[in-house]
This record gives C-alpha cells, structure tokens and sequence, in this order.
C-alpha cells in the first residue's frame, strides 16, 4: 500500500522499506504493518490526543519529567507549547516504559525505534504468524482463562517490582501470541512510587483481569490479588516470586465513604473514557 506521509519519513531514513496494511485506527493511535527487508513490524503513529480530559491528564502524568521548567509551566498553565509539550511526554512515556519493561523481561512488543512520533516495534503474532487477537476477540475454556489470568498477574507483579503500573489494563490491550498473553498500549503508564494514583490504578488494572477471565472462571470473581498485591509492594515484601493467595483481609478502621463515593465515580468515569477509546 501506498506509506502515510508519515511513515514516508521512515522509509526516506532506512528504518522500513515498505508498508504492507493498515491494522488498527483507534482514537489515540493508527498501527501498520511494515517491512524492512525479510523482517515485519509494527509502526504505531500517535495521534493528538484531544479526547483525554484534563483530570485524566493530570492523574496519568504527575510527576513525569519533563525536559525543563519552561515545559513544566507551560503544561500547567495548558498553553499551545504546554499543550504540545504534554502530548510529547505522553507518548515518550509508552516509550520509556516499553524499554523499561522490555529489559525487566515483562511481555510487552519489543520496541525497535521512535522516530518523528512513529514507534517503531515487534509485530505480535498468532501461531499462524498472523498478528495476535485481542483478548476480548477470542473465547476461553475455565482451565485457559485461569492459566491466562495467573500469567498476566504475575506480568502485573513484574511490572510492579519495575516500577511500573500499567494503569488501564485490561482486555482490549493484551494480545494474546503464540507464545501466551503480551501487554501492549502505555502511554498512560504511571511510576508506582512517584503517582499518587498509581495505587488507585494497579487495582483496577487487577480487577479488569478478574473480571474478563471471571466471565470464562467464574472462580476467579471472589479474588482479592489486587489489594494482595499493593499491599505486600508497599509492605517491600512483593519479588517476582512471591507467592499470591488471591485472599486480603484490610486493616480494621473507619471508612471516609466520600473518598470511597470520589473513587468509584473517578472509576466509571475513566471506564467510560476507556470505552469510548475503544470505539465501544
């Protein structure tokens, strides 16, 4: 097919030879296939993201670095430059977590390059080389959703022991591969000590897990490994290896239920933002 302007750029500095078809356009993002040589990729071309509102932009990215105080001022005041600023750091940050989760062996699409705001990765594929379906396109039997959902817990827990909380996790954005289930789609990746919401973001990445693979098991619909698991990581007791029960019993105390009211709006609110993303 004939390459969009601005994958022509990628062509004109060697980095792909060709673009063979376009695999998905949502709202934040077009995905194509490309060549370069015998080898495929993937090249995902950022779109402006105007449909994130400015309460969402500000839980995603506190406390990101930016390259200097003009920027930081300029974002917080929501100048053109700020504006622009912002959407840089928004994409730099799938990015930089893409590398960082590469290296800490999570299985997310290995990424090769970022160019002019084109990243350039690995294709994910199916056994019959194929790109991968998402989770939600295919059917499970209760043995497959449990295995499915214990590996990507404990990608969650590898993420977390990174650093890194992927922070809309759910069906519509892990490719299930020949090989198993591989996370895609972070730029909204927080830093689990540095976002004051990260916490907030973990749980319900847990519970997006245990509610799709509870559809196919519902077993797994009375776990708790969310809770489980931001408290053993805030504890300094989470590695790798550490064993998860599924079963969390909090700490007796009062209950601010306007905080538990501002958290379960904030959470159908971003539901609702997810899904329309989506194209749902």
């Amino acid at each position: 097919m004939k390459a969009p302007k601005r994958l022509q750029a990628l062509i004109e500095e060697g980095l792909i030879d060709s673009v063979v078809r376009q695999l998905m356009s949502g709202k934040e993002a077009q995905v194509f296939v490309v060549r370069q040589g015998e080898d495929t990729f993937c090249a995902k071309i950022y779109k402006e993201a105007t449909h994130r509102s400015f309460r969402q932009a500000v839980d995603y990215t506190e406390n990101r670095k930016v390259k200097n105080s003009r920027q930081a001022r300029a974002m917080a005041k929501g100048t053109r430059f700020g504006r622009q600023a912002q959407e840089e750091a928004w994409q730099s940050a799938e990015v930089d977590a893409l590398y960082r989760l590469a290296a800490a062996g999570v299985r997310v699409p290995k990424p090769l390059n970022f160019y002019e705001g084109v990243l350039l990765m690995e294709l994910v594929a199916d056994e019959a080389g194929d790109a991968a379906p998402r989770l939600n396109d295919v059917v499970f039997s209760a043995d497959q959703a449990r295995q499915h959902h214990a590996t990507l817990l404990a990608e969650v827990v590898r993420m977390l022991c990174a650093g890194v909380v992927h922070g809309d996790l759910s069906e519509f954005n892990i490719l299930l591969a020949a090989d198993g289930p591989v996370i895609i789609d972070l730029p909204q990746a927080v830093d689990a000590a540095g976002n004051n919401h990260a916490a907030r973001m973990l749980l319900r990445d847990v519970d997006n897990l245990r509610s799709f693979f509870g559809r196919f098991c519902p077993a797994l619909l009375p776990t708790a490994y969310g809770p489980e698991i931001w408290h053993l990581y805030t504890k300094g007791m989470l590695s790798q290896d550490t064993p998860l029960t599924g079963r969390f019993v909090p700490d007796a105390h009062s209950v601010d239920l306007q905080a538990v009211l501002r958290e379960i709006e904030d959470t159908r609110l971003e539901e609702q933002d997810r899904r329309l993303r989506m194209g749902l």
